[in-house]
């Protein structure tokens, strides 16, 4: 009984991440223009660690540090996430999604937001099932 129990919450879990961190209506705002910019820090390590540093200041609180979301914030890590564009996600840190809590981060320079960009698509895809399982520990606690 307890393994289905554990395996129910799981499942919801999942699912309720999957309904959250898949919204990807905001990219019917951005436009091709904004959509195709070059990320002038792309792959450079020096923007990778400024990124970080941005991303622990500003985006830990509601991404968690590891950036795999926590609650109704998305992961970071997912492959919705990380096939966006460079361009899309700059737009996104500049205008936000009220609608589902992200905020407009407009007021960092477009340097810090173009390394926190670096930063995100440094980070890749992480493990869906791993993913799943740490936040169905977390909800234990």
């Amino acid at each position: 009984m307890k393994t289905t129990g554990y395996f129910c919450l799981v499942l919801t879990m999942t699912l309720s991440l999957a309904v959250f961190g898949t919204d990807q209506s905001w990219k019917q705002q951005v436009s091709n223009t904004d959509r195709e910019r070059a990320n002038p820090y792309s792959g450079q390590p020096d923007a990778i660690s400024a990124g970080g540093r941005i991303f622990a200041e500003h985006c830990a609180a509601c991404h968690g540090a590891d950036a795999l979301g926590r609650g109704k914030r998305p992961s970071l890590r997912t492959s919705e996430v990380q096939d966006a564009s460079d361009g899309e996600i700059f737009w996104i840190l500049k205008h936000g999604f009220i609608r589902r809590g992200m905020p407009s981060w407009s007021s960092l320079p477009d340097a810090s937001r173009w390394q926190l960009v670096t930063y995100v698509k440094s980070l890749g895809v992480a493990n869906p099932e791993a993913n799943s399982q740490e936040h169905a520990k977390e909800a234990q606690q």
